[in-house]
C-alpha cells in the first residue's frame, strides 16, 4: 500500500486529470495526500486557486455536503495538505520538497515533450523522477484516465509492464507491488526482443518489433504501462528522450515511471 502521495499542480485544466487521480489514489490507500504548487517570479495564486478537494470528494459521494477541513479525515482516512513553493525553478523546488518528505508516489501531468523542444525547454515531470528517486504516475497529453473524473472509480485490471535486462527490473517492482496493493490489477510483463529476464512468479511474454511502437500497441487492452526506469544517457538520448519518455509522448494510457535503485 502507498503511505503518502503528492500531487503537483500548476492550476491548469489540463492538470485536472492528474488531481483526479492523485485523490482517487489516496483514497483507495486511505493515505496522505500533499497539493503542491511552486510559484515562480510574478505569479500571484492565492489558496482558492488549488484544486478543490472537498468539492470534488462532495460530487463522488465521499463526503458530506458542508463537512469542514478537519472532518475529511474522519470520513476518507486521507489527510490533506495544500503547500506552496516559492522557488524560480519549478523543477528543483519541487525536487526538494519530494526529497524532504518522501512520498510513496508522485501524481502529475506531463506535456510529453519530445525532440528539440524538449532538449531545450526540460521536461520538469522527467527531471522530477530522476533527481528524486520516488516512483511517478505520469499523465501525458493523450492519456485516458482510469479515475473517473465524475465518480472517483478506479478501473484498473491490467497492467502492462515492459521490461528488460538494463535497467535491471527487480527493485522497481517492489514498487509496483506497492502500488497495485489497493486494486489486484493483473500484471502483464514483456520483453521485446529474445532471452527476456527472467522474473520468479512472473511469465514474461517475448515480441518482436521496435520497442517504443511494440508497447504502445501492447497497451491498447492496459488502462497503464508501468516502466522501469534509469533516466537518460548521452546526446541521443537526450535529444530522443528515454525509452520511457518516449512512450509517455504517444501513450493512450497513463505511465507509471518506477526508478531502478543502483
Amino acid at each position: 500500500m502507498l503511505e503518502a502521495i503528492a500531487h503537483p499542480t500548476d492550476f491548469s485544466p489540463e492538470g485536472q486529470p492528474a488531481f483526479h487521480h492523485a485523490l482517487g489514489l489516496a483514497l483507495a490507500n486511505r493515505c496522505r495526500l500533499d497539493v503542491i504548487h511552486v510559484e515562480q517570479g510574478g505569479e500571484h495564486g492565492g489558496w482558492q486557486d488549488f484544486p478543490q478537494v472537498r468539492a470534488t470528494l462532495e460530487r463522488w459521494g465521499r463526503i458530506a455536503p458542508g463537512t469542514g477541513p478537519e472532518q475529511v479525515l474522519e470520513q476518507t482516512g486521507v489527510t490533506v495538505r495544500k503547500v506552496g513553493i516559492h522557488e524560480t525553478n519549478a523543477a528543483q523546488g519541487l525536487a526538494d520538497f519530494l526529497k524532504g518528505h518522501r512520498p510513496s508516489l508522485v501524481v502529475m501531468a506531463s506535456h510529453g515533450r519530445a525532440g528539440l523542444d524538449r532538449l531545450f525547454a526540460g521536461s520538469v515531470s522527467s527531471d522530477l523522477v530522476q533527481a528524486t528517486g520516488i516512483p511517478a504516475l505520469l499523465l501525458g497529453p493523450g492519456a485516458r484516465p482510469f479515475v473517473d473524473a465524475e465518480t472517483g472509480a478506479i478501473a484498473l485490471t491490467r497492467v502492462l509492464v515492459p521490461i528488460d535486462h538494463d535497467p535491471a527490473p527487480e527493485t522497481a517492482l517492489d514498487a509496483l507491488d506497492a502500488f497495485n496493493a489497493a486494486h489486484g490489477a493483473a500484471l502483464d510483463p514483456i520483453h521485446v526482443g529474445s532471452g527476456g529476464p527472467v522474473i520468479p512468479h512472473m511469465a514474461v511474454r517475448e515480441l518482436t518489433g521496435s520497442v517504443v511502437e511494440t508497447i504502445l500497441a501492447e497497451a491498447e487492452g492496459a488502462q497503464l504501462i508501468a516502466m522501469p526506469t534509469r533516466g537518460r544517457h548521452g546526446l541521443l538520448d537526450a535529444l530522443r528522450g528515454s525509452t520511457t519518455e518516449r512512450v509517455l509522448v504517444d501513450a493512450k494510457v497513463p505511465v507509471l515511471a518506477l526508478p531502478v535503485r543502483a
